[in-house]
């Protein structure tokens, strides 16, 4: 099948392998939960790069193209960073030239602004076009997009102590600057009355889908749907600040509160 690229998979594979080399090298366990992280992880790969979206992608369906896009920068890299370990990860920072580069790329402001200008790049005319009809920098871009999510959603998920998360506050007000260049990316997309990129003018479009109400709905998908899921996680997280806020609270604490209220 054409939508099956030996170069995917042999990337799945190989990221599955050191994977489980690792545990098995470290004779440590991983939770069912990070295992079942780190697979996710790579279904999502699977699912956007081989099989139908990857298919309607090539075959010029924008909104396609989108949700490939969404699935490669918001959806796989906090699974992987969910399903590592920090033992897993902390022999690469003895490495003297990896330490301080590691420590550049995850500092949140970095992360967040490299993120944003990859996207604005990547949406532009030009290497928009370019990237459609070649498929070296098609792929040197999805492998762009992947490292610029994983940068993303370290200062959120991050395994490390060394290289730690922000704090709950942060992450939240972080998640809502994102809804920012998303919408700004997105929203000229979604309100365009011709199409941005001449690709999709070039040729039959599936479903008879028109090319203009095509792009219409790739930038909605971006713009909508992609902040609606940023809400979710922000959502998930303050859950569990909140959870952290009860635990913390002392017991004495609250057995006292109690008690005075109730002799009232």
């Amino acid at each position: 099948m054409e939508d099956l690229h030996p170069s995917v998979i042999i990337g799945v594979l190989a990221l599955a392998a050191l994977y489980i080399g690792a545990v098995r090298a470290s004779g440590r366990r991983v939770t069912p939960f990070q295992a079942a992280a780190f697979a996710g992880a790579l279904i999502v790969m699977l699912l956007a790069l081989c099989g139908p979206i990857d298919e309607l992608e090539d075959d010029r369906l924008f909104v396609a193209h989108m949700a490939q896009h969404l699935m490669l920068c918001l959806l796989m890299p906090p699974l992987l960073l969910l399903g590592l370990t920090d033992w897993m990860v902390r022999p690469l920072l003895l490495n003297r030239w990896v330490r301080p580069a590691a420590r550049l790329l995850f500092n949140p402001l970095v992360a967040f602004l490299g993120y944003n200008a990859m996207l604005v790049a990547v949406h532009g005319p030009r290497l928009y076009d370019l990237m459609c009809r070649d498929d070296a920098v098609h792929i040197t871009i999805h492998l762009v997009m992947m490292a610029a999510g994983v940068m993303l959603w370290w200062p959120l998920f991050s395994p490390l102590r060394e290289l730690p998360r922000l704090n709950y506050p942060a992450q939240i007000l972080y998640l809502f600057l994102l809804l920012i260049p998303m919408a700004a990316v997105a929203a000229p997309i979604s309100f365009a009355t011709s199409v941005i990129y001449p690709w999709y003018l070039e040729g039959p479009h599936p479903f008879g889908i028109a090319p203009l109400a095509d792009q219409v709905a790739g930038g909605l998908l971006m713009w909508v749907g992609a902040g609606f899921y940023v809400i979710c996680v922000a959502t998930l997280i303050f859950y569990q600040w909140a959870q952290r806020d009860d635990c913390d609270d002392p017991v004495v604490r609250r057995t006292t509160d109690l008690r005075a209220a109730k002799s009232h």
